[in-house]
């Protein structure tokens, strides 16, 4: 796909307020603009050599098959309904509150640890798009802040881009469902609201964190929550109807959504 033209796989609801939309994004310049990102499938690939590839949370495997099997069985019953067209918004809500909960339960019970978590990434089918680590250096060198705002979980996206990208970005922070693990290594609890695909929006903004820096240098610009509210042109992008809520919070003045089939 690099290098065919993209535009013939693009549809504009407006092409003309886009077009308006970037010459005022770029007319206010980058200290007035940051990028809001889902993670899994928008990020990452959909498809890896024609197989459907892994989300943060599928890629999982506690090293434990009775409790892998347990949130196997509660995919099986949730995912259907959360796009399914005749389950009311309200109650799907509801559902995906569920999900979430259970599955997290069902973590901590069978005694995740975070070697797990590195292994479960090393042995995953997750890649990500051509052009995202470009991108990523690119708003890094201009001081644009990138939020990766995900129903997923954030210590899972945080050893995907160690592993994979193998570098680690100081403008980038993670509004997930973060864990929290003992001294062993083992998994307690989860902190703050959990994050589902249905309920995103940037009041969770006081949940993001940078990356935890494992290598490399801390030195560089530090996007506190404030600053981050300031910048009123947004880039979204996401590839669920959920992710539009992924700004909300956030006083923007202009925003191009960008949806992935």
């Amino acid at each position: 796909m690099e290098n065919q033209d993209l535009s013939k796989f693009t549809i504009k609801g407006d092409p003309q307020s886009l077009q308006n939309k970037i010459s005022q994004i770029r007319m206010a310049g980058p200290s007035k603009l940051q990028v809001i990102a889902d993670f899994d499938g928008t990020l990452t690939r959909y498809f890896i050599n024609s197989s459907r590839g892994q989300s943060s949370h599928g890629l999982l495997q506690q090293g434990n098959p009775e409790y892998d099997a347990k949130r196997q069985a509660l995919y099986e019953y949730y995912h259907p309904l959360e796009f399914s067209p005749t389950v009311p918004l309200e109650e799907k809500t509801k559902l995906m509150e569920e999900w979430w909960g259970k599955t997290h339960g069902l973590l901590i019970e069978g005694g995740l640890t975070y070697d797990t978590i590195k292994k479960s990434v090393s042995n995953a089918l997750i890649a990500f798009r051509d052009g995202v680590v470009k991108l990523f250096e690119f708003l890094e060198e201009r001081d644009i802040p990138v939020l990766i705002f995900s129903a997923g979980l954030a210590d899972i996206i945080e050893e995907v881009l160690r592993q994979k990208v193998h570098k680690s970005f100081k403008n980038v922070k993670i509004v997930s469902n973060r864990m929290v693990f003992d001294k062993d290594g083992h998994l307690v609890s989860f902190k703050g609201k959990t994050i589902h695909s249905l309920n995103k929006n940037e009041h969770a903004l006081d949940m993001a964190a940078p990356l935890h820096e494992h290598f490399g240098d801390t030195d560089g610009p530090n996007y506190d929550n404030a600053s981050v509210k300031n910048r009123t042109n947004v880039l979204l992008l996401g590839d669920h109807i959920g992710d539009l809520g992924m700004s909300d919070g956030l006083k923007y003045e202009t925003r191009i959504s960008v949806g992935f089939l």
